[in-house]
């Protein structure tokens, strides 16, 4: 029998009176009155294929009969029109194949799970036979739409000069913020390890430093930290890099991705450029620094308003230095019992707990109604609220305030529904601190990455005030989930040398960590900049996915192991003898 000449889910009117080959599993066969129907199913969808009597005959009617769900086989036979027994519920409804030939390829057991849309399948099972569970059409649908949009990205910058140039993935242990993957080498004697890139940063910039101007990579990353929804231990990230550009370069790039991949999988139109709001301005007005713009609900500051007015807890925060962040809800009352649910939110972010108040006719209702009367009535005017209204609020050290409201905002937003169906809010955030303290370690650390560049302006108070510092950096961010982070890079060794030390990184430690980068800056380095954009998270929110294992094919679970093939695993003594490594207390089983 000839091979494929169709996809099942390629069938439609038009190919009515055409002999077809197709292949695939049979999903379900039924049997009307002397005639068999068999659902067939591939990557593109379902065809109904009827095996009558007068046109297969009693060997193939007898052969079909002993066809099975997940059998692979290949059927031969005339497409013809269903007339008015149309399925509106399938794109091939309008036809069915009379089959003349068939050819079974493969027979299955009985599967673990049927292989429909909607199963009751726990995740481990689904994982732990990945293969049978990607033969699902809604997880194909997933990853060929995923492939879809791969294929959008590489033309697009192709379209626009850019490079695609592959980095290496055994390289260097560099600290980058989270544990590395260590390979060791049989080759070296010395028990030195490789690293797995957690991205491929310092290469992208000796690619610049190289002369090849635009340069772009879809690479896997990884790193060793703690697992979540949205993480990964290996993950892939389209990376970029450009020469001679300032952030708005880099940001019209990005822009003009972000619209040609809205347009053709969302058919979202999105007016460019995309809007920018500084670091500063979004903590303010959101409290997070990935900000979910498709709707209001910004965060008030009562600090001025209550000051004073005799509430114990929220003077001492304010005393402290702290403020007083609050949301207003239009018309909204919650229970008791909601309330308490929703102070559960902002405790899991740092806050103590939560006030309230709500507009009632006679005057105040809720716990801050103590607060002394002209500090009610500022508060009131404050968040604007009218009667019916409650004000929801915290009162803590800034960003504890800021952060745990900002993330309440959002839970509100979605338990309320205020969040507009189909939406699309894009923005870019600016102008992050460059560095950060870390109580742990009790050091400055950088926000983003050691080679992130300074605003020029600041780096006089590099010093006396390194929180005050701002990057070059930016962050682009998809309906409230960051999706991509850049910055324009260092180019001047002098000025890398001076940022290593404000990180208590010394001269020598520098270049042994990083001399490979230290000396190709000596030899005219251009100024450079880029980003890199996390292709499973986009990827994720553009098709609605509930978690990033929806988008991968092969994903692993939140103790980092694949439940398929049982990664990671033992290896023979003999092997970790090769590596001149041996396990303390003995291999586990």
């Amino acid at each position: 029998m000839p091979k494929r000449s169709k996809y099942c889910g390629e069938l439609r009117a038009s190919d009515t009176g055409n002999a077809v080959v197709l292949e695939g599993w049979v999903r379900k066969s039924r049997n009307f009155g002397g005639c068999l129907f068999v659902d067939l199913r591939d990557r593109e969808g379902v065809a109904q294929v009827v095996f009558k009597p007068e046109v297969a005959g009693e060997p193939l009617m007898k052969r079909a009969g002993e066809l099975r769900p997940e059998w692979v086989v290949r059927i031969g036979g005339e497409v013809l029109s269903r007339g008015e027994n149309v399925n509106a519920n399938m794109p091939t409804g309008e036809v069915e194949v009379a089959a003349a030939s068939l050819e079974v390829l493969s027979r299955s057991e009985v599967p673990p799970f049927p292989v429909e849309d909607e199963i009751n399948a726990t995740e481990v099972t689904r994982l732990t036979h990945r293969a049978l569970d990607l033969r699902r059409p809604p997880v194909q649908r997933m990853l060929l739409e995923r492939s879809r949009i791969t294929r959008i990205i590489r033309e697009y910058f192709a379209d626009n000069g850019f490079v695609d140039v592959e980095t290496p993935f055994l390289t260097r242990s560099t600290p980058e913020g989270a544990r590395d993957y260590l390979v060791p080498s049989r080759e070296d004697p010395k028990g030195r390890f490789y690293a797995l890139p957690q991205s491929p940063q310092i290469f992208k910039q000796l690619l610049m430093v190289a002369g090849f101007d635009r340069y772009m990579q879809i690479v896997r990353c990884f790193r060793d930290e703690d697992l979540r929804a949205d993480r990964q231990p290996e993950f892939t990230q389209v990376d970029v890099e450009m020469s001679f550009v300032e952030p708005e370069d880099v940001r019209a790039v990005i822009d003009g991705l972000f619209q040609l991949i809205l347009k053709k999988i969302a058919g979202h139109e999105i007016t460019l450029p995309v809007p920018c709001m500084t670091y500063e301005e979004t903590i303010s007005r959101y409290g997070v620094d990935n900000p979910d713009v498709r709707f209001g609900l910004e965060l008030l500051d009562l600090t001025d308003a209550v000051r004073g007015g005799g509430f114990g807890i929220i003077d001492s925060a304010i005393e402290a230095g702290g403020e007083v962040c609050g949301l207003r809800l239009e018309g909204v009352t919650f229970s008791r019992k909601q309330v308490d649910a929703l102070a559960e939110v902002v405790r899991t972010h740092g806050a103590k707990g939560l006030l309230w108040l709500r507009k009632e006719p006679g005057g105040w209702a809720g716990p801050a109604k103590k607060l002394a009367p002209e500090a009610l009535e500022a508060a009131g005017e404050a968040a604007a609220a009218a009667e019916g209204d409650t004000i929801l609020f915290v009162a803590d050290s800034r960003m504890t305030a800021r952060t745990s409201m900002g993330r309440l905002r959002v839970h509100l937003a979605r338990q309320l529904g205020i969040i507009p169906e189909n939406s699309w809010g894009l923005v870019w955030v600016t102008d992050f601190p460059l560095l950060e303290h870390s109580e742990e370690e009790d050091r400055w650390v950088s926000m983003h990455h050691p080679f992130t560049s300074p605003r020029p302006e600041d780096m006089d108070r590099l010093t006396s005030d390194p929180g005050s510092v701002r990057a070059r950096s930016y962050d682009i961010v998809l309906n409230g989930q960051e999706v991509g982070g850049g910055s324009i890079r260092i180019h001047d060794r002098e000025m890398q040398t001076r940022i290593f030390r404000a990180l208590g990184i010394g001269d020598e430690e520098a270049e042994e960590k990083f001399g490979f980068l230290l000396r190709s800056l000596r030899y005219g380095a251009p100024p450079h900049g880029g980003i890199a954009l996390g292709l499973d998270r986009l990827v994720g929110i553009l098709l609605g996915a509930e978690s990033l294992r929806d988008v991968i094919a092969f994903p692993k679970t939140t103790s980092a192991s694949c439940l398929l093939s049982g990664a990671p695993s033992t290896v023979a003594a003999d092997q970790l003898a090769e590596l001149g490594l041996m396990i303390e207390g003995g291999v586990k089983e």
